[in-house]
């Protein structure tokens, strides 16, 4: 699996970008240390003209280069944390579902059906409204829009598996069911569901931008989203104020999908074409 990703640049390309903001993220406290909010400057100094403050600051003064990092650490972490509860939730309906059949099957396809009618934005737009928001309700909600997918595709692997030799071994030899479904049937439908991880990644980091953009996010974090809504009220006057966080929000984005498309071209063969 790795020759053929190592062998595609816009894999390689989107995979360093990934691995430095994953290494700014992890140490951001060391690299921007003190309080990201706090005030460093003068109101409003344009990038590149102060040694100190190389992005500059934004209109109350604060080093905009500082929240940049900090944001990239909320980034990270509510992406990683989404798709983490999205794959690990859909994962255990999916192999349920698949493995049970019948009633239970139909159940629970059903609210995957019930799930997947709203759409993700505005089941997780409703959610923080509801809850409050925090880091891990922004998180929670973006997970409620996107374990589906996980649960879909471990379903159908489920069905696929589910009469192999193997299993009919484990009955022999006195598995449970439960034990059979999700020790023995999980593992092996887990490879298609990390394929499609990297979307899910990709698309937290943009809802939670545009929740943080609409002020729901956690206002005890700085965000991306909150930057570029910060700086829409100069855009006129000073436009790197929602331009510098929105190319680091694009940045993220692209370069996650690169590495999945990349991972999954490589777990289903199809650069053997």
């Amino acid at each position: 699996m790795t020759r053929p990703f190592l062998r595609r640049p816009e894999a390689l390309l989107g995979g360093a970008i990934l691995l430095a903001l994953i290494l700014i993220a992890g140490f951001a406290p060391l690299i921007a240390p003190g309080d990201p909010l706090a005030i460093a400057g003068r109101p409003l100094i344009p990038p590149f003209t102060d040694a100190g403050l190389p992005l500059g600051t934004d209109r109350l003064g604060r080093d905009l280069l500082a929240e940049l990092i900090h944001g990239a650490r909320t980034s990270v972490a509510v992406g990683l944390s989404a798709a983490l509860v999205a794959v690990f939730a859909g994962m255990t309906v999916g192999t349920a579902a698949g493995f049970a059949g019948g009633a239970i099957e139909a159940a629970l396809m059903r609210i995957v059906d019930a799930f997947q009618i709203v759409p993700g934005f505005l089941l997780a737009l409703a959610f923080v409204s509801v809850a409050g928001p925090s880091l891990w309700v922004v998180v929670l909600a973006i997970a409620l829009g996107a374990w589906t997918g996980p649960a879909r595709l471990a379903r159908a692997r489920v069905l696929s598996l589910r009469e192999s030799d193997f299993v009919a071994a484990a009955k022999v030899m006195g598995m449970s069911p439960a034990e059979i479904a999700f020790r023995q049937i999980m593992p092996l439908a887990l490879p298609p569901v990390l394929a499609v991880a990297s979307v899910i990644v990709a698309a937290a980091v943009l809802t939670e931008a545009a929740l943080s953009f609409l002020g729901l996010g956690d206002p005890n974090s700085v965000t991306w989203g909150a930057m570029i809504a910060e700086g829409r009220n100069q855009l006129r006057s000073a436009a790197y104020l929602s331009i510098i966080p929105g190319i680091a929000l694009v940045l993220t984005v692209i370069s996650t999908y690169l590495v999945g498309e990349a991972l999954t071209d490589s777990l289903t063969g199809r650069d053997k074409r």
